[in-house]
Parts: C-alpha cells; sequence; structure tokens
C-alpha cells in the first residue's frame, strides 16, 4: 500500500512540477468599473497563445494575466467562442513556459487526473482525483449543447475556470469549465478533442462561424413506418414550427410543420445533431436537407447563411 501511494504522490508532484509554470491567472475588467472577475488560463504555445473559458473573457474591457512566477502582463483577446465555453488570449512575454496537449479519446473511466487553477484567487492550487465518466453533454450558456465532455471529482471551485485537466503524463487532456453547485466531486472538463479544433480556428478567424437556416424547431419522434420507409437511422426529427421571412429556410421552400430527418445525407434526430451539421465551412454552400411531408419525404436545396449573434 506505501509503495501505490509513494507511486500516486510521486506522479502528481511531477505534473504539478511540469505543467504548474504554464498555468495563469486572468483578472478581467468588464465595460462597468465594477465589473470584474478572475479565473484560469494555461499557455500552450511558447509565443504567448493562452487557453482559457469564454465566460471568463467575455465582453472584457481590459485584462491581466499573472503568470506562475508573479510576472504580470496585459492580455489581448484572440478569439470567443461562447457555445464551446472556449476562447484564446495572448500576452507578449519572454521565457514562457507552455504545456502539450494530450489525446483525450485514449482516456479512460477510473485515470487519474490533476487539475491546476486559481480557486478564490489562490494561485497555482493543485487538485487530484480520476475521471469519473466521458462522453457526458453540457449546455452552454448559449443554448448549445457541449459533447464529450470529461466528468471528473478532481476539485473544482470558482477561479479553476479555464484552467487545465491534465493526465499523469503531463498533458493536457481538457479544460475546466463547470462544477454543479452544491454537489461533491462532479466537476466537468471540455476534452481536447474539442479544444484543439476550436483553438485553432479561434487563432485563424477570431470567432467559430456556424451556419443559420433561419427556423425555429423543436424535437419530435416520427412514426415507425416512416422512419422504416424511408430507411431513416434514428426515429425522430425536427419539427419545424416557424420559418423567417427572407431565410435560408424559407427561400429553399421549408414550411410550417416540416420535420427535417437528415443534413447532407447525414441524421438530424434533434436540434443539436442539426447545429453540429451547420459548423464548418458549408457557409454559403448549398447543402441538401430531406424533410418529411405529410407521408412524403422532400429533398431541398438550401445554402445556410452565416450566424447572426448579437454582440
Amino acid at each position: 500500500m506505501t509503495d501505490i501511494l509513494d507511486a500516486y504522490s510521486r506522479a502528481v508532484t511531477s505534473v504539478a512540477e511540469k505543467v504548474g509554470p504554464s498555468v495563469v491567472s486572468l483578472q478581467v475588467h468588464g465595460a462597468a468599473q465594477e465589473d470584474h472577475a478572475s479565473g484560469s488560463g494555461f499557455i500552450f504555445t511558447p509565443d504567448g497563445y493562452i487557453l482559457t473559458n469564454s465566460h471568463v473573457v467575455h465582453k472584457a474591457s481590459a485584462m491581466q494575466v499573472v503568470l506562475a512566477d508573479g510576472r504580470e502582463f496585459p492580455a489581448e483577446q484572440v478569439g470567443d467562442d461562447p457555445d464551446t465555453d472556449l476562447a484564446v488570449v495572448r500576452i507578449f512575454a519572454p521565457r514562457l513556459i507552455h504545456v502539450g496537449f494530450g489525446d483525450s479519446s485514449a482516456v479512460r473511466v477510473g485515470q487519474l487526473v490533476i487539475a491546476i487553477g486559481n480557486p478564490y484567487g489562490f494561485q497555482a492550487t493543485v487538485t487530484a482525483g480520476v475521471i469519473s465518466a466521458l462522453g457526458r453533454s453540457l449546455r452552454a450558456k448559449t443554448g448549445r449543447l457541449i459533447d464529450n465532455v470529461i466528468q471528473t471529482d478532481a476539485a473544482l471551485n470558482p477561479g479553476n475556470s479555464g484552467g487545465p485537466l491534465v493526465n499523469a503524463q503531463g498533458e493536457v487532456i481538457g479544460v475546466n469549465t463547470a462544477i454543479i453547485r452544491g454537489a461533491q466531486g462532479i466537476c466537468f472538463a471540455i476534452p481536447t478533442s474539442t479544444a484543439i479544433d476550436i483553438t485553432h480556428r479561434l487563432i485563424q478567424d477570431g470567432r467559430i462561424l456556424r451556419g443559420y437556416l433561419g427556423i425555429g424547431g423543436q424535437n419530435v419522434p416520427l412514426l415507425r413506418r416512416l422512419s422504416r420507409f424511408y430507411h431513416l437511422p434514428k426515429e425522430s426529427g425536427i419539427l419545424v414550427i416557424s420559418v423567417e421571412p427572407q431565410s435560408p429556410a424559407e427561400r429553399a421552400g421549408v414550411i410550417k410543420g416540416d420535420i427535417i430527418v437528415t443534413y447532407e445525407g447525414r441524421p438530424v434526430g434533434n436540434l443539436d445533431d442539426l447545429h453540429k451539421h451547420l459548423m464548418g465551412d458549408g457557409i454559403g454552400i448549398a447543402a441538401m436537407l430531406s424533410v418529411i411531408r405529410g407521408p412524403e419525404k422532400i429533398d431541398l436545396k438550401i445554402v445556410p447563411a452565416e450566424t447572426r449573434r448579437a454582440a
């Protein structure tokens, strides 16, 4: 038993020493003078790019980054994606230590993980635990679903948001993002399988482009005979309850009462499926939308526009 505890202790200590210098504290000031918040982040490139949570830096008017060695630097926002609760900021500073990404798809339930952050302003706080579950879904503040979220019992508190969740090799496998208040040991991290792609897009474009169709809809079950007759992989779809005037959907011929079942041949069982299909490089490019209208399956050509988001 002593040998096991010693090995556990060495693993946590080694990770803390390796990753700790890359973890930063973010002091964020909002538009109003009294608006200020703090959170965590980590440096993932040698030239000062920092990954954190969108809810930490969203609508910030100014940001200050405090490094693990005590140095302070102003930060600029590079990109922000509230739909995945991820954001990238940057500092310009010498002698930065960065951390590498690991493969979140390779992690297993029960695996040792370490979280590093700045809860309640206590810098470089290390907690350890295990992966409690994989494949969870978490609703972002925008209403969109974040898929394949990692659940861990490594203790997190306010201020940990944006800090890294790390495996025993010192590789980041997740970005700590949420806790369930009042619960013990139920915390969540956005996996690197999501974070890496979002990070690259934010650095390149400053935002994530998502398609807009202009419909209001709700998830509904399909009649089993329709699913079988049309060989649909899912027995549910999206009932169109409204179509915005002059929208891509109206131009494509979508009408109230249609049930959307596929997009570009991929199954659409619910609104979250459709949101996933609309994320990417398809804006302005014609796609095939299949709907059930009465007893018939109809294919419509639709050209997604860019999502219109309020500031």
